[in-house]
């Protein structure tokens, strides 16, 4: 797995490293009950601290994308590559939006203009 940070993202860390996973699981780099490398691992490819690397995944946990489990590690939850629809849509929805004449620049200042 192949993981990367943004450095120009002004988000904290911890959910830079969540947003990564969550990209690796949605274009199928991560597959449900794939385990992931350990948090040090992770943070020593990524370059932050461990502390930071757990953050994040417990996030994810929380969220119900990866499980935890004593001896096995962290892996990818059962119907976690479902979200992975998300990304199928946000591509349909910009498709449309080109078809009606709009760029990708005037969508997403619409969708900034959601509360």
């Amino acid at each position: 797995m192949l993981l990367r940070l943004n450095q120009a993202d002004t988000r904290p860390l911890h959910e830079q490293v969540a947003g990564a996973i969550r990209r690796a699981v949605a274009e199928g780099e991560c597959r449900p009950g794939d385990r992931l490398p350990s948090a040090r691992d992770l943070s020593q490819a990524l370059g932050v601290n461990v502390n930071t690397v757990l953050r994040g995944l417990r996030s994810l946990r929380d969220e119900g994308l990866l499980e935890f489990r004593r001896g096995r590690g962290v892996t990818v939850a059962e119907g976690a590559d479902q979200r992975s629809g998300l990304q199928d849509r946000v591509l349909e929805l910009m498709a449309e939006a080109a078809r009606l004449g709009y760029s990708r620049t005037d969508l997403i200042e619409m969708i900034r203009g959601i509360p």
